[in-house]
């Protein structure tokens, strides 16, 4: 769309408030690119003909037709766009992004509910977090569950158990499966549980250092500097959830902070109720060319509020540049402060802490993206394939965020057999393109997949993601020359170029995961099940089909072994004895 085609849909539209949406038609789903609100809608959309900024300037070229909703007022206006951003998440507007890159932790919506660390919650679960850091909230989840025994496995282990599992025995679970403890008590557990992660450290840090008391007198020295170290971390999780508003404080008071790096902004927002701090959370924001604190703060804002309660009073970062939000929150009711001093701004500044923590990333990111012309680069899956001799054949699907593994997210998938990379690089990148299509992959669409391998590889993997429809970029890098391979070039980077050792980190992990993962099944299939007797070949690849793996065999209750064909009563309960 150029200027003359803007200047002409602009003088066809009212001079009412309302909200305008760029949109993509030709594509399939009809893509919003920008959502907006005005005072004045002919003259906001007029401004377009000369656009503020490169990136709205491209977003203007790509769409191809405008349409617009008329609204009663400005305020109707402000929150109507704030929801079409948060349904459509236009890929030109400030928008929050989805914070699964940080983990959570859930209680299920079940009888007895396990506890998990989670980047998916289930629905109807109660959620805490989200967590920055990763190795500190399993540290705590293994503490609850050696002191509360909450369970970790899954409904449907929980539902076929006859007998308590491995982590009744070591301590990490209460085995409510079987009713090694009572309805009743298991709910106070996990209503302690919830204590806890609402702020109450003690419920959790008094039983520790009761334990960690008794191994010292005992003389298990070892024990207790487990104990000790554990203390420290739980008593250090809800640092700052104590940090009084003000002595008498009743209202309900939300900091906002924003830290800006470049095109990506971090928003960190506190929450107290009471007098004391008793959330914390990090949202990462898409922010466009030249944006400032207080203009991410602006599109936060009603995004965030659109379907939350408000707070009696926001204490800011940075003064809001939007005069509609403003006079909305003033409509409100909600009282908004960017303070100078004083114990407020303490707390904008424990904020502003919490925003910047964490939002350094890996220069080969940036590097990659302007090098591939990229959007982003944040999220990189690498792809691999591993067999022998066309036996055994797996792959590997990892996954990079900002640089660094992002562990949760690695998959892998067993393939068939046969000795043809091409074939087997085709069908997991259809694997995944399918589930990404279908809505069955719990991650968030990555920005570039890497694909182990050279132009062949490359091309098995284009064919699978156009049969799937995903559109996701795609780049091979081959390993003797180390040169990167698009659909339309080969680059051949200098061997220290930062986005040239991204990809590399990224390959050189995915073959590892293949690597391991086909080690892994080769063992487990030539030792364990070829040790039980009455286990031929044929039985053996009937129960690992089954099953998946060696582990889901030994995880089988003795109805779902006497399930699969050839396995009667006898021959499963050897499998359940032997394994």
């Amino acid at each position: 769309m150029d200027s003359a085609e803007v200047r002409t849909r602009a003088g066809e539209l009212p001079t009412e408030p309302g909200v305008y949406q760029f949109f993509d038609s030709s594509s399939e789903d009809g893509t919003v690119l920008y959502v907006g609100k005005a005072i004045d809608l002919r003259d906001r959309v007029r401004s377009y003909t000369d656009p503020r900024g490169e990136r709205i300037r491209r977003m203007v070229e790509r769409a191809d037709a405008i349409e617009v909703v008329i609204t009663d007022t400005e305020t109707q206006a402000l929150l109507l766009e704030a929801n079409l951003i948060k349904r459509h998440q236009p890929r030109y507007n400030v928008r929050l992004r989805d914070d699964k890159s940080y983990p959570l932790v859930q209680l299920t919506d079940h009888a007895a509910p396990r506890i998990e660390i989670t980047r998916d919650p289930d629905e109807g679960a109660d959620v805490f977090g989200p967590f920055t850091d990763k190795r500190d909230i399993e540290t705590v989840v293994k503490s609850i569950r050696e002191t509360f025994g909450l369970r970790g496995c899954s409904d449907h282990k929980y539902a076929n158990r006859d007998r308590p599992c491995l982590d009744y025995d070591i301590g990490l679970c209460s085995a409510p499966c079987t009713g090694e403890i009572d309805p009743e008590t298991y709910r106070q557990d996990v209503e302690a549980v919830r204590r806890f992660f609402r702020g109450e450290t003690g419920v959790l840090a008094e039983p520790i250092r009761e334990e960690m008391d008794r191994a010292a007198e005992s003389a298990a020295f070892e024990r207790a500097a487990n104990l000790r170290d554990r203390l420290a971390v739980v008593e250090s999780f809800h640092e700052g959830g104590g940090t009084a508003v003000a002595a008498s404080d009743d209202r309900t008071t939300d900091v906002l902070a924003v830290a800006l790096e470049g095109e990506a902004a971090t928003v960190a927002r506190l929450h107290s109720n009471e007098g004391s701090l008793v959330e914390r959370e990090r949202h990462a924001v898409e922010t466009p060319d030249g944006q400032q604190g207080g203009d991410v703060l602006a599109a936060f804002v009603p995004q965030y509020y659109a379907d939350r309660e408000l707070p009696d009073r926001l204490l800011l970062s940075d003064r809001l540049t939007d005069d509609e939000v403003r006079s909305w929150l003033t409509d409100a009711g909600v009282s908004v402060v960017v303070p100078g001093a004083g114990r407020e701004a303490t707390l904008v500044d424990l904020a502003l802490k919490n925003a910047r923590r964490g939002t350094g990333r890996d220069d080969g990111v940036a590097a990659l993206a302007e090098a591939l012309d990229l959007d982003a680069a944040d999220r990189i899956e690498g792809f691999d394939v591993s067999h022998t001799g066309g036996s055994g054949v797996v792959g590997s699907d990892v996954c990079f965020l900002d640089g660094t593994p992002e562990k949760p997210d690695y998959r892998r998938k067993k393939l068939p057999e046969g000795n043809d990379d091409y074939a087997a690089m085709r069908t997991l990148i259809g694997w995944r393109a399918e589930r990404a299509i279908e809505g069955r992959d719990d991650r968030p669409d990555p920005d570039l997949l890497l694909i182990d391998g050279g132009e062949g590889q490359l091309a098995a993997a284009r064919e699978a993601l156009d049969a799937a429809g995903w559109d996701v970029p795609a780049v091979a890098l081959a390993k003797a020359e180390e040169r990167v391979i698009t659909t339309e070039r080969t680059f051949d980077w200098d061997g220290d170029a930062p986005q040239l050792r991204l990809l590399q980190r990224v390959r050189d992990e995915a073959h590892r995961f293949a690597v391991q993962y086909h080690g892994t099944l080769r063992d487990e299939a030539s030792t364990a099940l070829d040790d039980v007797p009455g286990i031929g070949p044929e039985l053996r690849q009937r129960l690992l089909g089954r099953f998946g793996s060696v582990e889901g065999v030994r995880e089988a209750s003795t109805e779902e072994l006497r399930d699969v064909p050839g396995v009667g009563d006898t021959t499963a309960e050897t499998i359940r004895r032997q394994l």
